[in-house]
Protein backbone atom coordinates (compact mmCIF):
# COMPACT_ATOMS: atom_id res chain seq x y z
CA UNK A 1 0.00 0.00 0.00
CA UNK A 2 1.79 3.39 -0.78
CA UNK A 3 1.16 5.77 1.73
CA UNK A 4 1.47 8.88 -0.98
CA UNK A 5 -1.90 7.76 -2.95
CA UNK A 6 -4.07 9.50 -0.79
CA UNK A 7 -2.41 12.47 -1.15
CA UNK A 8 -3.82 14.72 -4.64
CA UNK A 9 -1.88 15.08 -7.39
CA UNK A 10 0.31 18.66 -6.65
CA UNK A 11 0.55 21.49 -9.04
CA UNK A 12 4.44 22.77 -9.88
CA UNK A 13 5.05 26.51 -8.65
CA UNK A 14 4.94 28.76 -11.57
CA UNK A 15 8.52 31.25 -11.47
CA UNK A 16 8.83 34.19 -11.22
CA UNK A 17 7.70 36.52 -14.43
CA UNK A 18 10.90 38.14 -13.85
CA UNK A 19 13.59 35.33 -13.84
CA UNK A 20 15.55 34.60 -16.80
CA UNK A 21 14.66 30.69 -18.23
CA UNK A 22 17.72 28.39 -18.79
CA UNK A 23 19.84 28.90 -21.60
CA UNK A 24 18.39 32.47 -22.07
CA UNK A 25 20.70 35.88 -21.40
CA UNK A 26 22.74 36.31 -18.35
CA UNK A 27 22.54 37.44 -14.71
CA UNK A 28 24.00 40.90 -15.55
CA UNK A 29 21.51 41.74 -18.59
CA UNK A 30 19.72 39.07 -20.33
CA UNK A 31 17.76 38.86 -23.30
CA UNK A 32 14.43 40.68 -23.81
CA UNK A 33 12.05 40.26 -21.64
CA UNK A 34 13.94 39.20 -18.79
CA UNK A 35 14.59 41.47 -15.62
CA UNK A 36 18.09 42.09 -14.35
CA UNK A 37 18.83 41.27 -10.46
CA UNK A 38 18.37 44.87 -9.39
CA UNK A 39 15.42 45.54 -11.48
CA UNK A 40 13.50 42.11 -8.98
CA UNK A 41 14.51 43.97 -6.14
CA UNK A 42 13.01 47.41 -7.24
CA UNK A 43 10.00 45.16 -8.24
CA UNK A 44 9.75 43.33 -4.96
CA UNK A 45 10.30 46.56 -2.95
CA UNK A 46 7.59 48.28 -4.76
CA UNK A 47 5.37 45.22 -3.90
CA UNK A 48 6.11 45.19 -0.75
CA UNK A 49 5.22 49.24 -0.22
CA UNK A 50 2.38 48.25 -2.09
CA UNK A 51 1.02 46.44 0.60
CA UNK A 52 2.28 48.66 3.20
CA UNK A 53 0.02 51.31 2.07
CA UNK A 54 -3.05 49.42 0.98
CA UNK A 55 -3.09 48.23 4.83
CA UNK A 56 -2.52 51.71 6.23
CA UNK A 57 -5.96 52.36 3.64
CA UNK A 58 -7.84 49.43 5.30
CA UNK A 59 -6.94 50.60 8.45
CA UNK A 60 -7.85 53.71 8.28
CA UNK A 61 -10.81 52.73 6.92
CA UNK A 62 -11.95 50.93 10.04
CA UNK A 63 -10.94 53.59 11.93
CA UNK A 64 -13.16 56.07 10.35
CA UNK A 65 -16.26 53.89 9.82
CA UNK A 66 -15.92 54.16 6.03
CA UNK A 67 -15.46 50.22 6.34
CA UNK A 68 -16.72 47.91 9.11
CA UNK A 69 -14.80 44.83 7.72
CA UNK A 70 -12.36 44.07 10.34
CA UNK A 71 -11.42 40.92 9.00
CA UNK A 72 -10.24 42.55 5.11
CA UNK A 73 -8.18 45.37 7.30
CA UNK A 74 -6.44 42.46 9.23
CA UNK A 75 -5.86 40.39 6.22
CA UNK A 76 -4.34 43.40 4.89
CA UNK A 77 -1.90 44.24 7.64
CA UNK A 78 -0.68 40.72 8.60
CA UNK A 79 0.09 40.77 4.32
CA UNK A 80 2.09 43.83 4.95
CA UNK A 81 3.72 42.44 7.92
CA UNK A 82 4.58 38.91 6.40
CA UNK A 83 6.06 41.07 3.43
CA UNK A 84 8.03 43.04 5.50
CA UNK A 85 9.16 40.30 7.22
CA UNK A 86 10.12 38.52 4.09
CA UNK A 87 12.22 42.01 2.28
CA UNK A 88 14.29 42.20 5.84
CA UNK A 89 15.12 38.45 5.57
CA UNK A 90 16.23 38.67 1.93
CA UNK A 91 18.27 42.12 2.57
CA UNK A 92 19.65 40.13 5.69
CA UNK A 93 20.48 37.57 3.29
CA UNK A 94 22.00 39.96 0.35
CA UNK A 95 24.55 41.57 3.58
CA UNK A 96 25.32 38.35 4.30
CA UNK A 97 26.44 37.11 1.06
CA UNK A 98 27.95 40.42 0.17
CA UNK A 99 30.57 40.14 3.48
CA UNK A 100 31.66 36.88 2.50
CA UNK A 101 32.60 37.97 -1.02
CA UNK A 102 34.58 41.01 0.60
CA UNK A 103 36.23 38.31 3.08
CA UNK A 104 37.17 36.00 0.07
CA UNK A 105 40.96 36.27 -0.22
CA UNK A 106 42.62 37.22 -3.91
Amino acid sequence: MDPLQNFPQLTPLSPLSGTPKSGQGSAAGGADGDLAFGDLLKQALQEVNQASAHAEDEARNLMTGESADMHTAMLAVQKADLSFQMMMAVRSKLIDAYREVMRMQM
